[in-house]
């Protein structure tokens, strides 16, 4: 079918490490007791949480059985037909008004080749045929050309979607893809499911393929993928089966026409879309959430999330905005996209794509009970890394609090803050088992706090600035504040720091970390002062590898054979950007093992 006017809804260890105090010990002093064991994470098919009811079509009224037709006169057998139909047309127009959306959208074109052919379509390249593949598709089978086919008259704003089946890709770098505002079969925007499992979103203009952003995606040969890119004014974002996972801004292209595309690959097409509205998105309205189970916690960030700065006053997150709960990873990642204030409320462990997934502004995200989680990939708070950018962007991302949630198996980083993002908190969090960093903040964000979160079974803890090299970016930032965190046999990076200052960290409880607690390198200035530290054989340096930074440790507890602070030089105090209570450090291990982590808000 072909349509242009329809309309439809739509550690490396530097010494011996110090025994595991975990094991008997021939000291006085008792070990220190094991980290709790996590609950069993459910499921993302069955949260243990109340189920959202699904709106249920009100009843119909039950349609008469007329009596034998035969049996009557005439005018009256008229009447019970015209009566029947009457309600049966009724009935399937209330349906259709329960099942699609409030928001009409034109459908501009759409093909699902079920006529047997591709008339109207104008093809370069390769080999394109229409085929059976379950029901009649189009298929380009050629693997050595640059393939593309282009259909429709052309349209301004438009939302192409296809369901793509890649086959073969003919070396690196190839891509299946559709295409948006084809000015020619030389000059468009593509968003493309390449060989090596990520999406690729760019354009052409009359030479090789140029990249405009990238996204993880699960791309498997053989199988069918909904792929959409939207162009909307100078907005492009690119979804797979309806998880957005790549956006841009470019204006090369205003309109055009749409079309397919194998680019030394083969593949299949069908169930071809263009529509003038762009989706998924997450309604503002009505959330169904279990009772009094998604309230935002009291309470405000202490430290530097609490800072007015570049033009932000203190870290709200989505306040002021509607409130959503889900428990999908297309929910989430589309919630988490979404401009404006929002708080995300997330019902049991959600897997999501490998990769990282981007966290716009004033949103919280916020785990509801003690088994809400995050699986299979990180979270990304900013702008994609550019070293030619010196200085705070306006459109920085800010005003980002996450709490309450775990995270395992990320294929990156479990959390990563970046390119001057600020005023975030980072807060009663479980993050064990990563890849990269379980929280990694660099170039050049600033006024965090990352405050009661349980860090274990992961080496590369927590990094503070990723590279010697880059003081344009890092210095006169990265103010980061540490407290209260239970820092658990994670053997490094507790944080590892540069060029930061001041960054403050209290009252803390380390324990058995075997290479360095705080590790304060790269002109950095760093302030230890309140915390617990508990078989740590160095708990706080400023030689650990590297160009040597600042530190100043203070009124802090060393027990069962920790090390003595490496120390010097003069740091910032972090009192004369804020107001805080510093704890008996004595104190700190019974405090923060009780109400670090998830399920203690």
């Amino acid at each position: 079918m072909r349509s242009n006017n329809s309309r439809w809804r739509v550690p490396f260890l530097r010494r011996r490490p110090l025994p595991d105090p975990a094991q008997p010990l021939p000291l006085s002093a008792q070990p220190p007791p094991q980290s709790p064991s996590l609950p069993a994470q459910p499921s993302p098919q069955s949260p243990s949480f109340p189920a959202q009811p699904s709106p249920q079509s009100p009843s119909l009224p039950a349609q008469p059985s007329p009596p034998s037709a035969q049996r009557l006169p005439r005018p009256v057998r008229r009447g019970i037909l015209l009566y029947s139909a009457c309600v049966a047309f009724g009935a399937a127009i209330l349906a259709a008004l329960l099942v699609v959306p409030s928001a009409l959208a034109a459908t501009l074109f759409s093909d699902d080749f079920q006529d047997g052919d591709a008339t109207g379509w104008s093809r370069s390249g390769g080999s394109w045929t229409v085929v059976t593949d379950g029901t009649p598709a189009y298929r380009q089978s050629g693997t050595s050309a640059d393939a593309r086919a282009l259909a429709g008259t052309g349209w301004t704003d438009q939302a192409v979607q296809a369901r793509v089946k890649p086959i073969t890709f003919n070396g690196s770098g190839r891509y299946v893809a559709v295409l948006a505002r084809a000015q020619s079969t030389s000059n468009y925007y593509f968003l493309g499911l390449s060989n090596s499992g990520t999406a690729i979103l760019g354009k052409r203009t009359g030479g090789a393929p140029i990249t405009l952003a990238t996204g993880a995606a699960a791309v498997t040969s053989g199988s069918w993928h909904t792929v959409r890119l939207e162009a909307f004014g100078s907005t492009l974002r690119g979804f797979v089966n309806d998880v957005q996972v790549v956006s841009a801004t470019d204006t090369s292209f205003g309109s055009g026409r749409i079309g397919l595309a194998g680019y030394y690959a083969s593949a299949t097409f069908d169930d071809v879309l263009v529509t003038d509205l762009g989706g998924p998105t997450v309604s503002p309205t009505a959330p169904t959430i279990p009772p009094g189970s998604c309230l935002p916690p009291s309470g405000s960030p202490v430290g530097f999330a609490s800072v007015n700065a570049w033009g932000q006053n203190g870290t709200t997150g989505g306040a002021g905005g509607p409130t959503v709960a889900v428990d999908t990873a297309a929910e989430l990642l589309a919630a988490i996209a979404q401009p404006g204030p929002l708080t995300v409320c997330v019902l049991g462990t959600i897997t999501v794509p490998a990769g990282m997934h981007n966290v716009t502004s004033d949103k919280t995200l916020l785990g509801v009970g003690a088994t809400a989680g995050i699986t299979g990939g990180g979270l990304n708070i900013g702008l994609p890394a550019n070293d030619s950018v010196t200085s705070p962007p306006a459109d920085a991302v800010h005003n980002v609090i996450i709490r309450n949630l775990s995270f395992r198996g990320a294929t990156d980083d479990s959390i990563n803050v970046q390119m001057f993002s600020h005023h975030v908190w980072i807060d009663h969090n479980d993050l064990a088992s990563g890849y990269d960093g379980l929280i990694d903040i660099k170039r050049g964000s600033s006024y965090i706090t990352v405050s009661w979160n349980h860090t274990h079974n992961h080496t590369k803890n927590m990094l503070l600035g990723h590279d010697d090299g880059n003081a344009a970016q890092d210095v006169g930032r990265l103010k980061v504040t540490y407290h209260n965190n239970w820092f658990d046999r994670t053997p490094q990076r507790n944080p590892r720091v540069r060029f930061g200052e001041p960054v403050h960290v209290f009252n803390n409880y380390y324990v058995y970390n075997t290479d360095t607690g705080v590790a304060c390198q790269a002109d950095a200035g760093c302030l230890v002062e309140g915390n617990y530290f508990e078989r740590v054989e160095e708990p706080v340096t400023n030689s650990y590898a590297g160009p040597g930074g600042r530190c100043v440790a203070r009124n802090n507890v060393f027990v069962d054979e920790s090390g003595t602070p490496d120390c010097s030089g003069t740091v910032q105090e972090p009192s004369t950007y804020y107001s805080y209570t510093l704890a008996d450090p004595n104190s700190i291990k019974t405090t923060v093992m009780s109400g670090a982590g998830v399920g203690k808000l």
